[in-house]
């Protein structure tokens, strides 16, 4: 297993080790599209670094992939004394301003994702008919008496955030890149998405118990879904200039749209870290639903907080929201 792992993922992780070493001398040349591939792959390696670690456990792999990602990270946020510069700007200026720039995308992704689990949490709350096409009565039963709660509780706390959060990320990786597909593969999978949560959602509900169903969902989901919705979004404006490049050529707009899609996928690993440290330490625990919940709200309300305030007025001063961006002529801050 950890041999035809290496062996699929060796091409990737050399390639991320040669556009490092180029990225971390005095005078970069990356290319806009190496700089993108730069930035994928980095995503990409932070994925099988947490895959390694939480089901291969091989002291070696694992720390040949954290040096690679360490490396790697340095290259993208600056070295020693600027580091911190970097990550402050990123996490203040250009991720908000990049969410900010796409609210209208946010509310196509946030309209996919929803409507389709309201209608199908709908249907299944007031018609028996449509329940019972879900299963038989038995597995229904099972399902949101025991195996839906038990999920939570699955495995050891740490080991179960870890599994979340590699699953988050692949989700979201994934709504992001379909956007490449003139938005049609974003869509489905915020669609399909919905209509699991509607599905869930109507079960608990037309047996009179939505008091549990949310009491489970939104300790975390408040932070998870608004992230998947973003990833969305990311996906979405992606997709659309190829669709609408306005005065640009495609490709010009699509490495455009990329590289700020690539600073909201990057943001979004830190808000699903969050999401799954909730996930699996808060939502299982013995803490009221009330706490359990507020615990969620505060979560989401700073990142709502950094895009609605920083974010707008980043992008008035002139901000992008960009990968690699450099402050405006003129702009000492925002």
């Amino acid at each position: 297993m950890i041999d035809h792992f290496i062996a699929r993922n060796e091409p990737s992780w050399t390639r991320l080790e040669a556009l490092t070493r180029r990225a971390r001398r005095r005078r970069p040349d990356l290319s806009p599209a190496e700089l993108d591939e730069f930035i994928r792959l980095y995503q990409q390696a932070s994925t099988h670094l947490a895959h390694a670690r939480t089901n291969l456990r091989d002291p070696g792999l694992t720390t040949r992939l954290t040096r690679l990602v360490a490396d790697a990270n340095g290259a993208i946020y600056g070295r020693s004394g600027n580091a911190w510069k970097a990550f402050r700007q990123f996490l203040t200026v250009t991720f908000p301003v990049a969410v900010w720039t796409s609210r209208r995308f946010v509310a196509a992704s946030a309209a996919l994702l929803f409507v389709p689990a309201l209608a199908m949490g709908t249907w299944l709350a007031v018609s028996d008919r449509a329940v019972e096409t879900i299963g038989d009565e038995a597995a229904r039963e099972a399902y949101v008496t025991e195996e839906f709660e038990d999920y939570y509780s699955s495995s050891a706390a740490a080991e179960f955030s870890s599994q979340v959060l590699i699953n988050n990320i692949q989700v979201s990786f994934i709504a992001f890149a379909m956007g490449i597909f003139a938005c049609v593969g974003t869509g489905a999978i915020l669609i399909y998405n919905g209509v699991n949560i509607g599905l869930a959602g109507g079960l608990f509900h037309s047996i009179g118990e939505p008091a549990k169903f949310w009491g489970l969902i939104l300790p975390h989901g408040l932070l998870e879904l608004s992230a998947v919705v973003v990833a969305g979004a990311a996906g979405l404006r992606m997709g659309w200039s190829i669709i609408a490049p306005g005065d640009r050529t495609r490709m010009v707009a699509l490495a455009e749209e990329g590289r700020r899609s690539v600073v909201i996928a990057l943001g979004l690993v830190m808000a699903f870290v969050v999401a799954g440290l909730i996930e699996g330490f808060v939502t299982p625990s013995s803490l009221p639903t009330a706490l359990r919940i507020a615990i969620g709200a505060a979560a989401l309300a700073v990142p709502v907080a950094l895009v609605v305030t920083r974010g707008r007025a980043g992008a008035a001063a002139g901000w992008t929201g960009q990968i690699g961006e450099r402050e405006p002529p003129g702009i000492h801050g925002v």
